[in-house]
């Protein structure tokens, strides 16, 4: 069945993005879960639906656009939460809506009917082009080697913010750094499950990963490992069930949760027991 499945070319770019999007995805969603910044990733990825839609005015690629867009989007939240007395919820919650409302307003601008913009929104692996394995590819490798060059400041920034201010790191500008790696995911993970579901896939694997080592690292790996599952378990679904690809990666993932918890649970019980010192 898996040959048959692989014998056409659209499922093997499928395939292949099921596997590149979750390294991104996994590593950031690491520092996204440790540091609790769900809802400013929820902010960035609805934010570029404006960066989409500027890309079907302009006739690019919408991919591209949305790159330059959520970055931009997420510098300006990082600046209004830091830099303002705004709240933070308050803040993000409008660049949100402001994001998505710049993606409409240029989708009513461009001229024609486009029934492209919708996948974006909810995801299609499906219709990965080649040029799209290209950037997700570029992309992870950005991800990749800015978390490997930074990896000890980021670990500050995670931990201990005001440990690393002492050391003279620039927590500030690390911060901002982090939110653009946010953004890279965001952009990287909007065809395979939309704006709209991006957060869940960017956080659940690294939750599930969470229970069982706090080491950031070893976090990332078995991220990546959960994300890969989870993609390509929920490729294979919507495949046999015919529905929608990324609702079901996305629920796919979901339903897995009670799972990891249970397995968690088991093995720390193992553990103490192990550790547990003999009865006398």
């Amino acid at each position: 069945m898996i040959e048959a499945l692989l014998q056409y070319e659209f499922m093997q770019r499928a395939l292949i993005v099921s596997l590149l999007a979750p390294i991104a995805c996994g590593i950031v969603g690491v520092y996204v879960i440790v540091r609790k910044m769900v809802f400013i990733s929820g902010g960035i990825s609805h934010a570029s639906f404006g960066g989409v839609g500027l890309g079907f005015y302009l006739g690019v690629n919408p991919i591209l656009t949305a790159l330059v867009f959520t970055i931009a989007s997420a510098l300006g939240m990082g600046i209004v939460t830091r830099r303002t007395r705004l709240p933070e919820d308050t803040s993000i919650g409008i660049m949100w809506a402001v994001g998505m409302a710049i993606g409409i307003v240029f989708l009513g601008l461009s001229s024609g009917y486009h029934s492209g913009p919708f996948s974006y929104l909810i995801g299609d692996i499906l219709l990965v082009s080649t040029a799209d394995l290209i950037l997700i590819a570029v992309l992870d490798v950005i991800v990749i080697l800015t978390v490997i060059l930074l990896y000890k400041e980021f670990t500050a920034l995670s931990f201990d913010e005001e440990f690393g201010i002492v050391v003279g790191a620039p927590m500030g500008l690390l911060y901002f750094v982090l939110l653009c790696l946010i953004a890279i995911t965001v952009v990287a993970l909007i065809k395979v499950v939309g704006i709209i579901l991006v957060i869940t896939l960017l956080t659940v694997p690294a939750l599930m990963a969470k229970q069982y080592t706090h080491t950031l690292w070893r976090m990332m790996i078995l991220a990546v490992i959960f994300g890969v599952v989870f993609t390509t378990l929920g490729l294979w679904l919507s495949y046999e069930l015919d529905v929608a690809s990324g609702a079901t990666i996305i629920l796919t993932s979901v339903a897995l949760i009670p799972v990891c918890l249970s397995l968690s649970r088991v093995r720390n019980r193992r553990r103490e027991c192990v550790d547990a010192p003999p009865h006398e």
